[in-house]
């Protein structure tokens, strides 16, 4: 590729990604013929989930260490993270290679598989501290550990090495992967070093692309903060996309994805993504972890008139799925689909009553759950009960039988309050 032309940017990264040459190829770039037969359009999904650690932060962290190394004394060099995910893979594989020492700060809740893999990664080169309960006390003492130890502290999204190696996916599809112009890029959002790095890009390369950012809906921290037309620092956020779920963007990245219109950034329900995630192993036989499948999630909710006939691609972000996660991703599925419901019954306390109940169930209803909760008043009781059924339409016959027989319920299936409690 001729540089005369390019950008100090893109100048960046392209000396990125042939550093990234000596570790890994580019991943595929590959028309998915279930996808685009669903949505008449040619849609290609970028799959970083096949990178070394299965994620696309091993570009980020690689480029942040070669260029660390590259600026600094490397003799006494060592590095420092906080992350209980994809980053920390990165940053393991980062400090193997180029034989470093890194200390990686994780909750204390972390699953031990996570903690396993992030060591196979970095073998000896690295060192696992778990701390406290969540990711903010672990980035502090982190960043305390850096400057006790002067360490390079090697932050997860938020600097100008990270972006600029993230980046690099944008390179690969535009000057070795795609030969045709791309209509829409559809990019997951957590912390926005992916998404920074791809507007920068697509910005000199292929301007006319448009973009869709994509969220959890626990976790909307680039939506809020183009609302707000200002970093927003989420006071909740729902965990269960963990590899996405921030409650505050990065600054740096913030300030390449200021003037995008908020209009642009669609939120992903988890229970619906979880559908996608099961399709997606099913059909198709491809593990996706939540955050990397919130690309595919959105194209069930853009309007199909925005797809049809056009090329899209989708950038599948993360395949570091822990099946332990998989019957409740399952469920959640299901109930998405209104395929399973859960409902607190108040069942009389008399003989034949619950019988009274199983003999309005359909053909295709299974009682998943039945638990007594207590007894309500001196002749009803209160019955936590699940139901899985065939069809959303069995469910509507159900509950109008319900009805007729005078039955009083509460569904709780979409309940988070309630649900949480005694789910």
């Amino acid at each position: 590729m001729n540089g005369e032309n390019m950008s100090p940017m893109l100048l960046g990264v392209l000396e990125a990604r042939e550093a990234l040459r000596g570790i890994m190829e580019e991943t595929s770039l590959s028309r998915n013929a279930f996808l685009s037969d669903r949505y008449d359009a040619d849609i290609y999904l970028k799959r970083e989930d096949l990178t070394p650690v299965r994620s696309y932060k091993i570009r980020g962290a690689f480029n942040f260490f070669r260029k660390a190394i590259r600026d600094y004394d490397s003799s006494s060099l060592s590095f420092v993270c906080a992350s209980a995910g994809n980053h920390a893979q990165g940053f393991a594989f980062a400090c193997s290679h180029f034989e470093k020492n890194g200390v990686i700060f994780m909750p204390v809740t972390t699953p031990q598989q996570k903690i396993m893999k992030t060591g196979s990664f970095g073998g000896d080169y690295i060192e696992v501290r778990l701390i406290g309960d969540t990711f903010d006390e672990c980035y502090a003492a982190a960043h305390d550990y850096a400057a006790d130890k002067d360490a390079k502290m090697v932050p997860p999204f938020d600097h100008a090495d990270i972006i600029e190696g993230q980046a690099t996916v944008g390179l690969e599809i535009l000057n070795e992967q795609m030969g045709i112009p791309i209509d829409l890029m559809i990019v997951p959002v957590g912390g926005g070093g992916l998404s920074a790095g791809l507007v920068q890009v697509f910005a000199e390369k292929s301007p006319l692309t448009e973009f869709i950012f994509v969220e959890p809906e626990g976790a909307p921290s680039l939506k809020d903060s183009l609302l707000a037309g200002e970093r927003v620092n989420l006071k909740t956020i729902n965990n269960f996309v963990d590899g996405a779920a921030v409650g505050k963007i990065g600054e740096l990245n913030f300030t390449h994805l200021k003037d995008q219109s908020a209009g642009k950034v669609f939120l992903a329900n988890e229970d619906s993504l979880c559908e996608t995630i099961i399709e997606m192993l099913n059909v198709e036989g491809t593990v996706l972890e939540p955050a990397g499948a919130l690309s595919i999630e959105a194209l069930r909710h853009i309007p199909r008139d925005k797809i049809s006939g056009k090329t899209v691609v989708c950038v599948t972000s993360g395949g570091n799925f822990d099946f332990e996660r998989l019957p409740e991703v399952k469920e959640r599925a299901l109930k998405s689909a209104g395929l399973k419901k859960f409902f607190i019954l108040r069942l009389p306390q008399r003989p034949g009553a619950l019988r009274d109940f199983l003999d309005i169930l359909g053909p295709h209803d299974d009682i998943t759950r039945f638990e007594y909760l207590k007894k309500s008043a001196r002749n009803f009781g209160s019955v936590l009960i699940g139901i899985e059924s065939s069809s959303a339409d069995e469910f509507q016959a159900l509950l109008h039988r319900m009805d007729g027989l005078g039955f009083t319920y509460q569904d709780i299936t979409h309940d988070e309050n309630i649900a949480n409690l005694i789910l």
